[in-house]
């Protein structure tokens, strides 16, 4: 892709969506908000594992973010002179439910109805997710997603925020990026609540499926509203053609994939899974019977977030003890390549491949709903230049490449509704904390001073191009 490409080009380098696309951006509750101690609300596990010395980059953590708790509206401003249809954020659990049960908290309830009222004001169609990683730290210490209860907790709260927000909000997701909740965070301990439990993190993923699939049946009895899950599928690539890469990758699908995308759109569990687990895999006493029924409940549509392809390598098991190797350690590794350009987090920039992946969905899940894709974008090393504006020139490549990327899979038949880029704003990036910058605009987290950089005047120069030429509004 040439990354010359400017938000000065004419339209004619944009991409065509067909008429009734729609185009949003997408943040995170513990990423954005703040206001982690106020108006009620309970410390989650992100809480907990940055306040743990050495888990996060600097030290940081999301107890200020980029205040949108309190800057929401000027938030909402920025998302209207973008342009964009729809807004994708997520609702805290531990500011609806301090400790993960009970009645909820009305002041939490009270800013996401203040969110979405102006939202819809501005013309914003609301998309509310359920769950973006910050379990309340109550509900862990009972066990969290290892245990059955909390899959039934999380449905019980589903109920709670569809209840407020239901009439108004169209559109609803249950989890985001579940393989990372159950592999980097019980794993590889890279997020919360960082730790590496072997077979523990095969029945997070199974709760984490159970919970999005007891909390659909309740929103399909509370609200009227589109209802999906967002996943993380991702490309995987053999490093070469030999039978053992070619066999690792195989066991990547299953961890990176086939663990969700087989339950929830195939009515099964994967196939492979005592040659991909190996004695981890054995009688896994969480799963019961039915489970499978209600996760399979039927959606409106399936959310895919996507960033890089991945190259697999055989490996050896990196740890030899069966009762400490992590549900990760697949003998597979991520190899690095040399022919492309890499983000600041140093994933492969490769458009093509996600033109491959959604092909290659549509082809392998029949049954799977129309897709929505929920994340896209990526972090680069931005700086203000002199005339005092941000021109990340490679951030408008990479959306320019990936935008038409996705046109090309809709001109080969996937169903894909919409795109919510990420990120609105820069935020809080987890385990790297403030080091990584994924917004299109910059958020100077001294001052917070909020500056559109010039992806963000491309991106809301593609989407008047697309309506003028659709005619939407």
């Amino acid at each position: 892709m040439n990354s010359t490409v400017t938000p000065g080009d004419t339209t004619a380098s944009f991409p065509r969506f067909p008429e009734g696309f729609f185009f949003g951006a997408a943040t995170a509750a513990y990423q954005i908000e703040g206001a982690a101690r106020e108006d009620g609300r309970g410390p989650s596990i992100w809480d907990t594992y940055c306040a743990e010395p050495g888990r996060v980059a600097g030290g940081s953590s999301g107890d200020v973010a980029c205040d949108h708790y309190h800057r929401y509206r000027e938030d909402v401003a920025l998302l209207s002179g973008l342009g964009v249809d729809s807004y994708r954020f997520s609702v805290a659990w531990p500011r609806v439910q301090p400790t993960g049960a009970g009645a909820p908290e009305p002041r939490g309830l009270d800013f996401y109805d203040r969110l979405v009222d102006e939202l819809l004001a501005a013309g914003i169609t609301p998309a509310a997710t359920l769950y973006h990683w910050d379990l309340p730290q109550a509900l862990e210490d009972r066990g969290g997603w290892r245990v059955r209860e909390t899959a039934e907790r999380f449905a019980e709260y589903a109920g709670h925020v569809a209840a407020r927000l239901g009439d108004r909000v169209p559109r609803w997701i249950t989890l985001n990026e579940p393989f990372c909740t159950a592999f980097v965070g019980h794993a590889i301990g890279r997020h919360a609540p960082g730790t590496r439990e072997g077979a523990a993190a095969l029945a997070v993923a199974h709760h984490l499926l159970l919970g999005h699939g007891l909390a659909t049946r309740v929103l399909r009895e509370t609200t009227d509203g589109e209802i999906g899950i967002t996943l993380n599928p991702d490309r995987l690539l053999p490093a070469t053609g030999s039978p053992a890469d070619r066999a690792a990758t195989d066991r990547a699908e299953t961890l990176h994939n086939r663990v969700f995308l087989d339950p929830l759109f195939a009515g099964h569990y994967p196939d492979n899974e005592a040659d991909t687990w190996g004695g981890l895999a054995a009688d896994p006493a969480w799963r019961h019977d039915g489970d499978l029924d209600v996760i399979g409940t039927p959606l409106d549509f399936a959310g895919v977030n996507y960033y890089r392809p991945i190259t697999i390598a055989d490996a050896p098991h990196t740890d030899p003890d069966p009762a400490t190797r992590t549900a990760v350690d697949i003998r597979a590794t991520e190899t690095w390549r040399d022919d492309v350009r890499h983000t600041a987090m140093g994933w492969p920039v490769v458009p093509s491949t996600f033109t491959d992946l959604l092909t290659d969905l549509t082809r392998r899940y029949p049954a799977m709903p129309p897709l929505v894709i929920t994340e896209n974008g990526s972090a680069e090393d931005d700086t203000v230049a002199a005339d005092g504006q941000v021109h990340d020139t490679d951030r408008v490549a990479y959306l320019h490449g990936h935008l038409h990327a996705l046109a090309d899979a809709l001109a080969q038949g996937v169903d894909v509704r919409g795109y919510y880029v990420w990120s609105l704003l820069d935020n809080f990036e987890w385990a790297f904390g403030y080091d990584k910058r994924f917004g299109i605009v910059r958020v100077d987290y001294d001052t917070q001073e909020r500056l559109p950089k010039d992806s963000y005047r491309w991106f809301r120069d593609l989407i008047a191009d697309h309506r003028g030429r659709t005619g939407g509004e």
